[in-house]
Order: C-alpha cells, then structure tokens, then sequence
C-alpha cells in the first residue's frame, strides 16, 4: 500500500515528531501512538492526526506517529508533508489558526542589530527563540536545510509563522535560490513574514524576481502586510554588482554579506583578522549606504568565544555596520551591548539634536553647537546614534523631557 512520512525521530529530538500514514482499501482509521507525554495529550494529538486525515479525504489509512512533545503546529506540519509525500498532486494546506500575536507589523527603518538563524526544520530552536529578544529572526530554508527536507521546512516554517510567538522580533526567511525560492515564496508569504532574504545573490535581476513573486502572491492571496528585502552578498560577483543589487527594488531594507561562501568564492579561507573580505566588507557598507539600506555584517561562527565576538562587533561597526548575524542565542546580548553607543557618544548626540531642532524652531539655516558649526551629516549621524542608543536601553525614548 502508498506509504508517506514525515517529521523526525530517533535520538536527540525534542519538540518534534514523527508520522506515517499508509493508505488501505478498508477498515477506517487506526493510530499507532507514541507518546512522551500520552497520558494526558494522547486523545487530543490523535483526534488532531484524525482531523488532519479527514480534511485531505483520507478514510482508510494505518498512521503511526512517535510524538516527542511536538506542539500542535508541528504535528499538523509533519501530518500535511506525510500525507503531501503519500499524494504529490495534493495542495490544500492544514492550517492552524494565525495567534493573535503573530499578527504584528514590521516597517522599514527598524533596528537590524541582531537576526538569530533558526535551522527551518528543526521546530525545537523556534518555540524560545523570541525570548532571547533578537532584533530578528531569521526561519532557514537554506544552507540549514537538506535538499531531502526542503518541502518539510516549508511547512514547517510556514506554520510557525501563523503560530509562534516571536515576541517583537522581526520575522524573516531565508528563502533558497531559483524555482525553490519561488515555491517558498508561495508558501511564506501569505503568513506575515517582514523580510526576505536572498541567499548567494549577484543581479538586480534576481532581486526583481523575488519582489514580483511576493508581489503577486499578496496581491493573489489579500496579503495587506508589506514583504521587505534582504539580498545577501555571498560571492566576488556578487560584491562587485552590491549596488547594483542594493538599489534594484524599493521593498530593499538592508544588505547583508555571508563570508563562508565569499571567501570560498575568491579561493581563500576566513581568518580572525578578516583581510580577505574587507574590501567586500567595505563594498556592502558603501552600496547600503547610498542605495539608503542598512548594511548588516556577516555572522561570527565561534559560539564560545564571546570576547572574539565583541571585537568582531566593534570593528564591524567602525567599518560602518549597523547589525550582525548571529547562530546561537547566547551572541545576541553580547551584539547589543557592542553596537550600543558609548556614553560619551550619546550624549555628544543628543546636544547636536537638540541644537538642530531649537535651529529649525528659530528658522536658522545653520546650526552651531558651542563655538563649532555643525553640518547637517553630523547632524544625521546624530540622530542615528539617538536611534540606536534608544534601541540599546541607554537612553529613554522620551529623552527631550529630562533635559
């Protein structure tokens, strides 16, 4: 008999589960259960896999399921891939409902200090992950993603956007390249995502391709949320064409660089001191800069070294960084205190902005701060220094009111 399955099982799972479902001529629906936590979730999980087979029309199935403490997105999830596997001509989703905190809007000018990659088929990292307070996190349909699993990330991901509190953090996707890409745009999209990110990106024609797919899935599917952009350098071509890619959409945000991938791409290794890809490096900041994008730096790959990473945070700000990858929750705080302005720099800041607004009041066409003129980049570089110090905690948002 047609036999699908779907999920994970075996030593080291968590929060996940494995299902089987072999379709049969007759006798109605038997469920095999296993169950960590059956006792008092195993009727809700098997009248959830029961629900599941009734609305794909299923009526005569053996379903085994090893359930390790998968929350209900994740059994609806691993049932629709089995079942998908079982039918490849099948296309109705198993949707659980949109939580009333998934429902948040994102906009452009946001802090991009911190995304936290999140591996797309691995439900266990998701369900915390919005507790250790990213800027953003970024659901991996990618590198982090076996070629075998890809359809089962999909679903995944999807469901975890209608269902997983993220707690503020900005919800991304790293989609993959070429007509996978457009499938998991077809998937995403409609389930408030903020941003995407282009993986391994080298034209503004890829860029469009992915703003035209978004676009004509919202308008297709009433999507009302606005969809950003996040190309992601990854190679020499790449680098050389950033501001080609940094200004080829308006729903561009920032651009980021991968540094694995650049340095394997110019035929070298990447070292602590990072020689190889300054100029890349460079090439991203300056294209963000004068397209009007964020530029984001790659991540740091060693989780333990927490003084390694501040320093690469440092020198990534004075390259003119404005945020970091990371891909382990523990590098978030460290990346927040590192691009936080210094005291000193906050409050030079503040000074300039309120010499600038008590200038404009008065309608002065110069603004002067002591016996010093000061030039309206200073007075922008000013008021991004008050915007990131509010993000870090080190200034209250309503600052102009103690002074």
């Amino acid at each position: 008999m047609p036999r699908g399955v779907g999920g994970r099982r075996g030593e080291g799972v968590r929060s996940d589960c494995y299902i089987a479902v072999e379709t049969r001529d007759a006798g109605g629906i038997d469920i095999a259960l296993k169950s960590k936590v059956e006792s008092m979730y195993g009727e809700s999980i098997a009248g959830l896999v029961r629900r599941g087979l009734e609305f794909f029309g299923i009526e005569h199935a053996a379903v085994e399921v090893e359930d390790q403490g998968a929350l209900p997105f994740v059994i609806m999830a691993r049932l629709e891939v089995a079942v998908k596997r079982l039918d490849p001509s099948e296309k109705r989703e198993f949707l659980p409902e949109t939580a009333p905190e998934c429902r948040y809007a994102s906009r452009r000018d946001r802090m991009r200090r911190s995304r936290l990659y999140l591996p797309g088929n691995e439900a266990r990292f998701m369900i915390n992950a919005g507790l250790h307070e990213p800027d953003g996190v970024i659901l991996d349909l990618e590198d982090s993603v076996h070629p075998a699993e890809k359809d089962a990330a999909r679903i995944l991901v999807r469901n975890a956007l209608r269902q997983v509190d993220f707690f503020g953090s900005e919800r991304m996707v790293r989609i993959n390249q070429g007509g996978l890409g457009q499938e998991d745009l077809e998937s995403v999209v409609p389930h408030n995502v903020h941003v995407v990110l282009i993986p391994k990106c080298e034209s503004a024609e890829e860029v469009i391709a992915v703003d035209e797919k978004i676009q004509a899935v919202r308008k297709e599917r009433g999507v009302e949320n606005e969809v950003y952009l996040m190309p992601i350098i990854e190679s020499a071509l790449g680098a050389l064409k950033a501001y080609e890619i940094a200004s080829a959409s308006p729903n561009n945000v920032a651009l980021t660089i991968g540094l694995e991938d650049y340095t394997a791409d110019i035929g070298t290794r990447r070292t602590p001191e990072g020689r190889e890809s300054f100029w890349a490096r460079s090439a991203v900041v300056n294209a963000a800069r004068a397209a009007g994008l964020q530029p984001i730096d790659t991540v740091f790959s060693d989780v333990r070294d927490m003084d390694g990473l501040r320093a690469s945070v440092l020198e990534a700000k004075s390259l003119g960084f404005d945020g970091k990858g990371c891909i382990h929750p523990r590098q978030i705080r460290v990346i927040h205190e590192a691009f936080a302005p210094t005291r000193a720099e906050v409050e030079r800041a503040t000074r300039i902005v309120l010499a600038f607004e008590e200038a404009e009041k008065k309608g002065l066409g110069v603004v002067s701060l002591g016996s010093k003129m000061i030039d309206p980049p200073v007075v922008k570089r000013a008021l991004h220094t008050v915007d990131m110090a509010i993000a870090a905690g080190v200034l209250d948002a309503d600052w102009r009111d103690s002074e």
